[in-house]
């Protein structure tokens, strides 16, 4: 079976990825009953892959011929950029999260959480450009291929205006590229908890989050865009972000991760007491929550954004919990990479229990 092997660097998993599929194979996934559809697009089902299990080609397509239809590419720069060391992936037992903050200890075993410690790697801008549309290509009908982009900070740049302008432009570079390399559509992480520049947590930021997302809009046009967030707890704050970016995205994708520090069994920090983003069953309740703040907020103002729920998801149950919550797709990630199969599992299962 084709899993990513957590013992093994980001780069030796992206070089043995699973072989490429024949590009006229079919699938025999069960039909799922509903319309569905990401950002407008028509697609098969609600089930989809974040950009973490998505390294290249090979492994999104593995994953689109195992259940899955809203395919997110791994988070592209406009320059390569090397993945953090081992540990990439470490098993952490926690009871559910509902802020950032806590210290969680190591498990010796995956429990159902991890925490996630990649960074944001990439290839260079010509390979991955290259793969993407060899993506698209490949990608059977009634799936969506999304790229995930960030913008790189210019350390050389101090003035924080200059430094804002220059990230904007910069994410609106590599969107361009994907739209180009033949994306269906965008997602800019303004999300990611184990890096400490501005790129890691942009949706804090409201005011200079709606800059970025604006200047990404203007670089791709009508293409749909979606910004990836963390954990949002209160109304307040849901109110503002939105009233920045709104006007220019099409959707919101959450929750990325919820942040702790990470202890050994002697209490002695991980990660060099640098918080990472914890995944998996801890976040799910939190995750699912969210996703219903927002889809309440969005009511009360007469507004429409696709919301993609995402963390812990591991069951049919879970995705009729996010369903139910207000998200119109899901996604899952951890427990894609533990058990690969489990999105034909989810299929088999949705419609004893989904009722439209």
């Amino acid at each position: 079976m084709n899993k990513y092997d957590v013992n093994q660097t980001w780069q030796w998993n992206l070089q043995h990825a699973p072989a490429l599929p024949n590009a006229a194979a079919t699938t025999a996934e069960p039909c799922l009953p509903g319309d569905w559809s990401w950002c407008g697009q028509p697609v098969n089902s609600p089930l989809g892959v974040p950009a973490g299990p998505l390294l290249d080609a090979r492994w999104l397509l593995f994953y689109a011929h195992h259940g899955f239809d809203i395919l997110v590419y791994k988070t592209v720069r406009s320059v390569a950029t090397d993945c953090y060391p081992l540990p990439n992936l470490l098993p952490v037992n926690t009871a559910p999260l509902n802020t950032a903050g806590d210290v969680v200890p190591a498990a010796e075993s995956m429990k159902g959480s991890w925490a996630v410690s990649f960074g944001m790697p990439s290839q260079s801008p010509d390979l991955w450009r290259a793969d993407v549309a060899l993506a698209r290509d490949r990608l059977p009908t009634g799936k969506v291929l999304v790229v995930s982009v960030v913008g790189t900070v210019k350390v050389n740049v101090t003035d924080s205006e200059a430094a804002l302008d220059a990230l904007a432009d910069d994410f609106a570079l590599c969107a361009a590229w994907a739209m180009n390399s033949g994306a269906h559509g965008i997602e800019a992480n303004f999300s990611c908890p184990n890096v400490s520049t501005a790129d890691g947590q942009l949706y804090q930021q409201p005011q200079a989050a709606g800059v970025v997302a604006e200047r990404i809009r203007s670089r791709i046009g009508s293409m749909p865009l979606v910004l990836k967030i963390g954990r949002v707890n209160t109304v307040d704050e849901v109110t503002r972000l939105l009233h920045h970016v709104r006007p220019h995205i099409n959707g919101l994708a959450m929750t990325n991760s919820i942040a702790a520090k990470v202890s050994d069994a002697n209490g002695t920090m991980l990660f060099h007491g640098q918080p990472r983003g914890i995944c998996g069953d801890a976040i799910r309740a939190a995750s699912v929550s969210q996703v219903e703040l927002f889809r309440n907020v969005l009511r009360e103002s007469g507004a429409t954004l696709d919301l993609i729920g995402v963390g812990g998801i591991s069951t049919a149950e879970h995705v009729v919990e996010y369903l139910t919550a207000g998200a119109t797709s899901v996604a899952a990630a951890t427990a894609v990479m533990t058990n690969p199969d489990v999105g034909l599992a989810i299929r088999e299962r949705f419609c004893d229990i989904y009722s439209l």
